[in-house]
């Protein structure tokens, strides 16, 4: 059995045991929870897949929308002058999901209304991307949007297709989610909601924290709280790499 199996089959057993500790609340239509809740990166560190499962009382359809950290991001565009790319105009973002993921029972336009869609962030076309810059011409937007959008899906941080949420029989689902290996750290939020009639029934929000821990971490760390100590030794080690190096070559 893959680990992958076995997580699904545990999330399942957990999700069903979740449905039957629900009390018997008329509000209480939605329960959900994350297989993990902390991504620990080490040095060896890949990427990893994480199973959001849960429970519903009664029917409706189910989107889950994973957003990391906001963080402003500038888009250039480049163009060849004299034989040489180079880059010209640029555009930046304020509010930028440092990593997006959606998945739906059903495609989202059909179980969603525009102002759900709209009110939730649910899929790229919603994203509230600001734009900061002094002077914009509006009709450019549109171009430098699709390149921020393109370039977070090349580096995986964007889901390039909305996932599935699988439906175990009526009331229990689960989704799948991939994190690649540099994933940004920090705090991020899972938003699970519960539709009907292209309304929201009931929602929940899940925290995931993805945090660097190890040797790494600590490097980390004291590169950017002292970064001028962090330059002096980077090359003092440069240096004495160098002169080891010379010593290694005269002897042969």
């Amino acid at each position: 059995m893959t680990a992958g199996r076995a997580i699904a089959i545990a999330a399942t057993l957990l999700a069903g045991g979740l449905l039957a500790a629900m009390p018997a609340r008329p509000a209480e239509e939605l329960v959900a929870d994350l297989s993990e809740h902390l991504i620990a990166i080490t040095t060896g560190f890949t990427g990893t897949e994480v199973v959001m499962f849960g429970a519903t009382e009664g029917s409706g359809d189910v989107v889950i929308i994973v957003r990391g950290p906001l963080s402003d991001a500038t888009v250039r565009r480049k163009a060849r002058v004299a034989g040489i790319w180079v880059n010209r105009e640029s555009m930046s973002f304020t509010n930028v999901p440092s990593y997006y993921a959606l998945a739906s029972s059903r495609p989202v336009d059909e179980i969603a209304s525009p102002a759900t869609l709209e009110l939730h962030e649910i899929g790229f076309d919603h994203l509230k991307l600001a734009v900061d810059s002094g002077e914009v011409n509006p009709t450019e937007v549109p171009f430098f949007r699709s390149a921020l959008i393109r370039e977070k899906q090349q580096l995986g941080l964007y889901a390039r297709q909305p996932g599935k949420v699988a439906f175990l029989g009526t009331r229990l689902f689960r989704a799948n989610f991939d994190f690649p290996a540099d994933v940004p750290t920090g705090s991020y939020l899972a938003e699970v909601l519960l539709l009907r009639d292209g309304q929201v029934a009931s929602a929940q929000t899940t925290p995931l924290v993805i945090s660097k821990i190890g040797v790494g971490a600590t490097i980390f760390d004291f590169g950017h709280q002292r970064g001028a100590y962090y330059g002096a030794i980077a090359i003092l080690v440069a240096l004495m790499a160098g002169w080891i190096a010379h010593l290694a070559f005269r002897r042969g």
